[in-house]
């Protein structure tokens, strides 16, 4: 991770630097975006009216936007060519906080967005009164804990303190990891919508601190250890055969933490759309890179979308229960 707090961090088109990529005009969208001045993604899209609520085709004159975490990562590159060869324009829009992608989709501000798991989708879907829908799979990415203090978890000492991300999703499957590595002890057992208060403090071995996201790796410094998301682990100039402990991504229960495009309910059987999850899953030079940038982790996976809306409606009955 780096020293300094990204929340807040503007979003970028291939490396440019915008506050936010709203679709007021598809045909001067891209030249829009890049004159944007610097202006809180968050305060934009609550202020201004909304960008089209119609879905892109996919022209020159009429890019799909896609946000992404790590627009960077060169399969991002590849796949951008090969829908170009099928005649399919993307821009990939970069985004350094989790919180800001969904939204933007929400808001017409993107077509879609590739940084979530269903757990992830489903809880914003309910906290929002959205129905933003799984359109196409990714990869199940294992979540690790790291130290640059310790080489094994046994070093780790009574009361020492562990940092996880702060959104809910990603808290709750921080939380299991560290009861399977005998860090902490959640009450009941825990879920995977657990959070800080579920925590059994008096068999805990650790104290527990939560974080955004980007964050976690930054505060590696300041903590024994540090359960960090994928897309911040080399980032941090970390390995992933580094981390301490993993969750186990071919578990029966990862299902739930596959990552996913997602788009506007209405534009789910978009076939421009669903030609581009098609590319993504298909080309072997885009798989080949994903693998690479996990660190051979990932455990790439071709859902189809009726196994990933049966599986949203399942977690986001656990979701509303919790409410």
């Amino acid at each position: 991770m780096r020293s300094s707090i990204l929340t807040g961090t503007p979003p970028t088109v291939k490396g440019n630097p915008v506050q936010n990529p709203l679709k007021q005009s598809r045909s001067v969208k891209k030249s829009w975006l890049s004159a944007l001045v610097a202006v809180p993604v968050v305060a934009m899209l609550a202020g201004c009216a909304g960008g089209s609520n119609e879905a892109a085709t996919g022209t020159e004159d009429d890019v799909i936007q896609i946000g992404v975490i790590g627009a960077s990562d060169p399969y991002w590159d590849i796949y951008q060519d090969a829908a170009a060869e099928e005649g399919i324009s993307i821009e990939l829009v970069d985004f350094a906080d989790y919180t800001q992608l969904n939204p933007a989709v929400s808001e017409g501000e993107l077509d879609m967005n590739q940084f979530q798991h269903l757990v992830f989708l489903a809880d914003y879907n309910v906290s929002s009164g959205s129905d933003l829908a799984p359109i196409g799979s990714t990869a199940i990415y294992p979540l690790g804990l790291y130290s640059t203090q310790y080489d094994g978890l046994d070093e780790i000492s009574e009361g020492d303190t562990v940092a996880v991300p702060n959104d809910a999703t990603n808290l709750a499957r921080a939380l299991l990891l560290l009861q399977a590595e005998g860090l902490i002890a959640l009450d009941g057992g825990g879920n995977n919508l657990s959070g800080l208060q579920d925590i059994d403090e008096e068999n805990s071995k650790v104290t527990v601190t939560a974080l955004e996201a980007s964050l976690t790796a930054a505060s590696l410094t300041d903590v024994a250890a540090a359960v960090i998301n994928n897309d911040f682990v080399e980032k941090a100039g970390l390995t992933f055969e580094g981390a301490l402990a993993a969750d186990d991504p071919t578990d029966e229960g990862a299902f739930a933490y596959i990552n996913v495009f997602a788009s506007r309910d209405e534009d789910k059987d978009n076939e421009t759309f669903l030609r581009l999850i098609e590319i993504f899953q298909t080309n072997q030079d885009v798989q080949d890179g994903l693998l690479a940038v996990s660190g051979d982790t990932a455990v790439p996976l071709a859902a189809t979308t009726a196994e990933l809306e049966e599986a949203l409606v399942g977690v986001t009955a656990d979701v509303e229960a919790a409410e």
